[in-house]
């Protein structure tokens, strides 16, 4: 009895120690996971301060020059609208600073309007700005006005309803502040401090194709492993990628506002035509590319095929858009950008040629259409990217079934189209 009390004891132990040992591999595999985190939280915010510094020196210098010219220039003795309203044009979604100027004024306007003809009639006290602030905000959007214009009156309102009855003559150095403040923003932006545009492109485009290509690389590696949960994280980490299409769109606007408004920036319109043409492309190849991940991973689900030239294909399609990136950058033509896509979609073609399963196939035709949505990105018309693609596969020669195929039965009666 005290032998087989002694052995039960032993196996518990080994038990306890197997199951200690596969504790302390998932704490670690944890643990080391929210130090990547940690590290890339660290290494986004640092981007996102590199990103904006531009931006805050543009609206420091602003405000500055508009509470001085108000307060030396124009006698303001309390010049606080003036500097807010430069804060409030360089704040907004950068390529609208001229619309958020017009929207300023006009929003004051209506502000002053209804304030003072309310006041006239009501007089002033707390439901009288109820009923101002409420009249501004239904007449705003009565005649059709943005958000920023509704926000502009209401604010104006206020002001007026508060501090009318201990401030005369409020209404036109309202609206002389908030011309000043946003034609000093525009000075600054436009004349003072205007930021190079394709370095503000570049750091907004760099998470972006980063995300894309990482994601690439990642599916790429699952696949050649056949590892479906690899495969899902690199899927939804893909689908978290508003955020930084939203930057590059925003980047691209406020690039194109820099180079109307700035003759310092003239020069670079030729160039960032390039970005200008290629964000809708960019955007494809996301949407595209989800739709690839998203049937590799049902592939190693079904355990269909997975010829060794198809994460190959995927991890050209990868090095491709890092090369656009790097070319867009340095405002070279983006030649090895188009050579690495079409060996992608040549790699894609060879998989095909040694047979591939129903998903498979439609991997395939994803790898095919992203290419030739980095190509129209690279400045490549889309008919010759399509062009281009069909040739680097070898259509014809799979559609005749000239070359040996491995597993004709898993074949898909003719090659993928180009989507």
């Amino acid at each position: 009895m005290a032998r087989d009390g002694r052995l039960q004891f032993l196996r518990r132990g080994k038990l306890r120690e197997g199951l200690a040992d596969r504790d302390g591999q998932r704490i670690a595999s944890a643990m080391e996971e929210l130090r990547h985190r940690g590290k890339a939280t660290l290494h986004d915010r640092l981007h996102r301060v590199r990103t904006a510094f531009g931006l805050a020196v543009q609206a420091g210098l602003a405000a500055g020059l508009a509470y001085l010219v108000a307060h030396r220039l124009l006698k303001n003795p309390q010049p606080v609208f003036a500097p807010i309203s430069a804060v409030g044009t360089l704040a907004a979604s950068v390529g609208q600073r001229f619309r958020r100027t017009v929207e300023l004024i006009v929003g004051v306007a209506v502000g002053v309007l209804v304030g003072d003809a309310l006041i006239y009639f009501v007089g002033t006290g707390a439901w009288q700005l109820a009923l101002v602030v409420t009249s501004a905000i239904l007449l705003s959007i009565f005649a059709g006005a943005s958000v920023a214009i509704v926000i502009q009156a209401a604010a104006t309102a206020v002001l007026i309803v508060t501090l009318s009855p201990s401030t005369e003559n409020l209404e036109f150095p309202r609206f002389i502040d908030a011309l000043l403040g946003g034609g000093i923003a525009l000075l600054v932006t436009a004349i003072l401090l205007p930021l190079n545009p394709l370095r503000v492109i570049n750091r907004a485009a760099r998470p972006a194709l980063d995300l894309l290509a990482d994601q690439l690389d990642a599916c790429a590696d699952a696949v050649r492993n056949r590892d479906r949960d690899a495969a899902q994280q690199a899927l939804f980490r893909l689908r978290e990628n508003k955020e930084e299409l939203a930057a590059l769109s925003e980047a691209i606007e406020g690039a194109k506002e820099t180079s109307t408004l700035s003759p310092a920036r003239w020069h670079r319109r030729s160039e960032l035509t390039h970005y200008a043409e290629a964000a809708d492309p960019i955007d494809r190849a996301m949407r595209n590319t989800g739709t690839l991940i998203r049937r590799a991973v049902t592939m190693i689900e079904d355990d269909e095929p997975a010829p060794e030239p198809m994460p190959d294909a995927i991890g050209h399609l990868a090095e491709s858009v890092r090369l656009l990136r790097q070319e867009f950058a340095a405002g070279q033509e983006p030649q090895e950008a188009r050579e690495r896509s079409l060996r992608a979609v040549s790699e894609a073609g060879r998989a095909y040629a040694e047979g591939v399963g129903f998903s498979g196939s439609v991997v395939i035709a994803q790898v095919r259409t992203t290419a030739s949505d980095l190509m129209v990105a690279s400045g490549i018309e889309q008919e010759e990217a399509n062009r281009l693609v069909r040739q680097a596969f070898g259509e014809k020669e799979h559609r005749t079934g000239q070359p040996t195929d491995r597993n004709p039965a898993a074949h898909p009666p003719t090659a993928p189209p180009v989507g």
